[in-house]
């Protein structure tokens, strides 16, 4: 096992690497997260429910996870079928993208004159 370092927090390893960082508040938590974060999947390891909650409500990814393994950030496990990729933008299709969310609206309106008053 080795130490993790500051460039640790900003890679992606795509291999069974894993970085865990140790933090003595939920405020030093929020600030590493924040500052470190890819906006895709990020989870909390605590006992305490209020502490969890704020984490969940705070930290702007797509998926967020209290006591739970990331590996369920897919569309599969979502119900959303074949995932085709991932969305960490904040407007239209956000988190697993599946054929649903990638899904666009047309509406034709026939009218026979009609005004709005």
């Amino acid at each position: 096992m080795n130490e993790a370092h500051e460039e640790d927090w900003d890679t992606e390893y795509l291999a069974p690497i894993l970085s865990i960082k140790v933090v003595d508040d939920l405020a030093e938590a929020l600030t590493h997260v924040q500052k470190h974060s890819s906006g895709h999947t990020e989870a909390i390891i605590a006992e305490d429910q209020k502490a969890a909650e704020i984490f969940l409500a705070q930290i702007d990814s797509a998926i967020v996870m209290h006591n739970a393994s990331t590996q369920f950030a897919d569309g599969g496990e979502f119900g959303f079928g074949a995932e085709i990729g991932i969305a960490t933008g904040r407007i239209h299709a956000r988190g697993p993208v599946g054929v649903e969310q990638l899904t666009s609206f047309k509406y034709q309106v026939r009218g026979q004159g009609q005004v709005r008053p």
